[in-house]
């Protein structure tokens, strides 16, 4: 009898075993699937704080150095530096820890926010010395044949950088990155020509000064100040400003855009660090030019201005605390240095444009 009386209860027991382990089976896969995602994100957030640091300043002398070398030349002419700083910029750009991920579909880069814009501006200063390039540096005058490789380096930097697939901003890019680099190596074989010109450096910098310019204006209305445009521009189209991030209020004034000022800030240090690079291969390659104008100390004021603007941040994010509040204005900072430069740009270009 009391065999019979304990089979139920090993029954009930087995059971209840039996639903422990059904029971505990989802609870375990459900601890797995939320193990993985905090791993992923943890992972994803390690990605994005590497990825987001903004590049070291590179030594464009050594940069020059190794393109002729790899070129198979000896010798370091005029026009050399600055084009490799260009290639130097642009390889940066496209091989910098994450790559280039201004166009990226998937996270972590797709919701990165500072780096892209921080591209943008490198893409800006990166199309102006090209350009300044094709039209100026590697012509005698007007009228003589642009140079075949400038000019496809040119068009192909020319690509719209949120284009991800056929093709793909950063392949286009580095195409154009390579046919500088064989306008590069013909320039250091003899084959292409350099003329470092206070003209040509006046009209190049007469692009820039108008980039800084719309940087100044834009990290103004990011700091919160509103800007009455009218007095400067006439009038201005309802849509003339959005797609620089500042829209225009019914009385046609630049407002403070909150979600945009990260970008602004971040776009105007990316512009700040290409132009540095620029600068620097000007410096040597337009000696005799700057030396003739008295214009080297105004060179280095406008380098060591340009250091200042791309300083590293010990924030984690961009502040804009009031004028004279507890918390730092990041965008009043970056907009003094950038006024800075952009004043001794015009002060330089001046000078080059005395007889």
């Amino acid at each position: 009898m009391n065999d019979f009386s304990t089979q139920p209860l090993a029954v009930t027991a087995r059971a209840a075993a039996r639903s422990g382990r059904r029971r505990a089976g989802p609870a375990r896969a459900l601890r797995w699937v939320l193990g993985a995602l905090l791993a992923l994100l943890l992972l994803n957030l390690a990605l994005m704080l590497y990825w987001g640091r903004q590049p070291p300043v590179f030594d464009v002398v050594e940069r020059a150095q190794a393109e002729v070398a790899a070129a198979g030349g000896s010798e370091t002419p005029a026009g050399v530096a600055t084009t490799a700083a260009i290639i130097g910029i642009g390889d940066t750009l496209l091989n910098k820890p994450g790559g280039f991920l201004h166009n990226d579909r998937l996270p972590p880069g797709a919701i990165m926010d500072n780096c892209p814009s921080w591209e943008c501006g490198v893409v800006m200063a990166l199309r102006d010395a090209v350009q300044a390039l094709r039209d100026d540096f590697t012509r005698a005058q007007t009228q003589s044949v642009e140079n075949l490789d400038v000019k496809r380096a040119d068009m192909k930097l020319a690509m719209d950088p949120k284009a991800w697939v056929l093709p793909a901003a950063e392949d286009a890019y580095a195409e154009g990155i390579a046919a500088l680099r064989a306008y590069l190596g013909d320039l250091a074989k003899g084959q292409a020509r350099f003329y470092p010109r206070a003209d040509n450096l006046a009209d190049y910098l007469g692009l820039v000064e108008k980039r800084l310019g719309n940087f100044g204006v834009r990290l103004g209305a990011a700091a919160g100040a509103t800007l009455d445009l009218d007095p400067i521009a006439g009038h201005i189209a309802d849509d003339a400003l959005p797609a620089s991030g500042m829209p225009l209020d019914p009385a046609g004034s630049a407002v403070y855009d909150p979600a945009r000022v990260d970008d602004v800030f971040f776009c105007a240090r990316g512009y700040s660090w290409a132009f540095l690079h620029v600068l620097r291969g000007i410096e040597r390659d337009f000696a005799h030019v700057l030396a003739d104008k008295n214009a080297d100390m105004q060179i280095r004021r406008i380098v060591h201005d340009l250091e200042g603007a791309i300083k590293p941040m010990r924030s984690p994010v961009v502040l804009n605390g009031g004028g004279f509040g507890l918390l730092a204005n990041h965008s009043m900072v970056a907009a003094s240095y950038v006024a800075r430069v952009n004043a001794a740009v015009i002060d330089l270009g001046l000078l080059l444009e005395q007889g």
